[in-house]
């Protein structure tokens, strides 16, 4: 089925009109944009990637500093100078190897170092990643411009040794302090304890060379519900400031969901992210699933379910085509999700979004009638949501007009995120270099 026409723009069109900041302050001289990689396999890199190329069509000089190799086409084309390590993520660096950097990289220090000999106080610099090539002495290397630093907080490595407060072996979130007793003898890791351990060290390292004081670094939380996390972890609650995501609809018009018959997963095949609850939660419902996404349960996935359609991983502009005849997202994380720009992305287009109830933006969505929430390890439960939607047009009809006109403050438009994080870094450069009092406006 297609989209239909746009009877009533949603909520959040009004965004796609020319950039309006809030705020009057001064617009930073130059924004160094750091993150583990150049190429985007993620949300956070694809996110961070985004903001430099939107920084810079601003007409603002952006430096993007990568662990990796560095070697992006856009980058270059969009004029913005790399400075790149010439790492390689934990697991294809070796074990020995692996172990040492991922503790501490020496080489980060040089590479940083030489950026910030370069400084001027207009220069703002933006983490995004670091835990797989930087390593947390991207901290130490930061440390003299720490009041001029922003940390976006894509997941919990801020704060907590498996990035994700999930308890991986049960199944469960988790409830502990981060490096407190209960959390050092919890086997929460989904390899082993050993590496559990191995976890806690970096973090100890990272905890050791993060320090908030003097006006930074300032963390940006994707959710407002990561801010108690945050805090219990030992990020100060008055240097976080809320900044959801950038919202690019898969379609401008909504997708008549009521009349589609398909359920579809987006996302990397991990266990983490569940496709295999999707497909075991489908055929019990008797629906029909998409699966759009690669990783390592793909060729399993494939032998177990036959009769779900694996597309594999697609560009944007196909996962936005195949969409358009779905009935609703399926998003079974094991864990919390912080975010889940797929559930943003189809909510904006009018599909109804069956989640996981541990997600963040879960009770936001259900608040909305946008879709449903339910435990996705209780395989029954989520066939009954999947089912409940299948066979009730009236429902999914209501459930997809909400998604498209009432979830406009669950995420910006591209342009409104660029007016956000330029505001975040004219408040750390006019306002005495003091840390954000409060959240910005979503």
């Amino acid at each position: 089925m297609s989209a239909l026409p746009a009877a009533a723009a949603p909520a959040h069109a009004d965004e796609a009109v020319p950039a309006r900041r809030r705020e009057s302050g001064p617009m930073p001289s130059r924004v160094v944009v750091i993150n583990d990689r150049s190429l985007a396999f993620g949300g956070a890199t694809g996110l961070a990637l985004l903001s430099a190329g939107l920084l810079r069509a601003r007409g603002l000089p952006v430096t993007y500093l990568a662990g990796d190799e560095g070697r992006n086409p856009v980058l270059d084309e969009a004029g913005i100078p790399v400075h790149a390590l010439g790492g390689r993520r934990l697991l294809e660096a070796g074990a020995l190897a692996s172990l040492r950097r991922g503790l501490y990289n020496p080489a980060t220090l040089d590479l940083v170092g030489d950026l910030i000999r370069q400084d001027d106080p207009g220069t703002v610099y933006h983490l995004h990643t670091w835990s797989q090539i930087l390593s947390p002495s991207v901290f130490r290397a930061l440390e003299p411009v720490r009041e001029r630093l922003f940390v976006s907080a894509h997941d919990f490595f801020l704060t907590c040794p498996n990035g994700a407060y999930a308890l991986f072996r049960q199944g469960e979130a988790c409830p502990h302090v981060p490096l407190g007793l209960a959390c050092l003898t919890t086997q929460c890791d989904r390899r082993s304890y050993a590496h559990k351990l191995w976890r806690v060290a970096r973090q100890t390292v990272q905890a050791r060379t993060l320090h908030y004081r003097g006006g930074g670094p300032r963390v940006l939380a994707i959710h407002a519900a990561m801010r108690p996390l945050l805090v219990r972890g030992g990020v100060p609650d008055e240097s976080i400031t809320t900044l959801p995501n950038p919202i690019t609809p898969w379609s401008p018009t909504r997708i008549a969901a009521e009349g589609n018959r398909t359920f579809v997963f987006v996302g990397r095949l991990n266990e983490e992210k569940g496709p295999d609850l999707a497909a075991r939660a489908a055929r019990r419902a008797g629906v029909p699933l998409m699966v759009i996404g690669d990783g390592p349960l793909l060729e399993t996935l494939r032998r177990a379910h036959p009769e779900v359609v694996f597309p594999g991983r697609q560009p944007a502009e196909t996962v936005a085509r195949l969409v358009c005849d779905a009935r609703a997202l399926v998003m079974p994380s094991r864990y919390p999700e912080p975010y889940g720009l797929v559930a943003g992305e189809a909510l904006w287009s009018g599909l109804p979004v069956i989640l996981t109830d541990q997600a963040l933006l879960a009770a936001d969505i259900v608040a909305r009638e946008a879709g449903l929430a339910c435990d996705p390890r209780d395989e029954a439960a989520l066939a009954g949501a999947m089912a409940r939607l299948a066979g009730d047009d009236a429902l999914t009809e209501q459930m997809s007009r909400n998604a498209f006109t009432r979830t406009a403050d669950l995420g910006h438009s591209a342009q409104g995120w660029t007016d956000a994080l330029l505001d975040a870094y004219a408040t750390a450069l006019s306002a005495g270099l003091s840390p954000a009092r409060a959240a910005l406006p979503a």
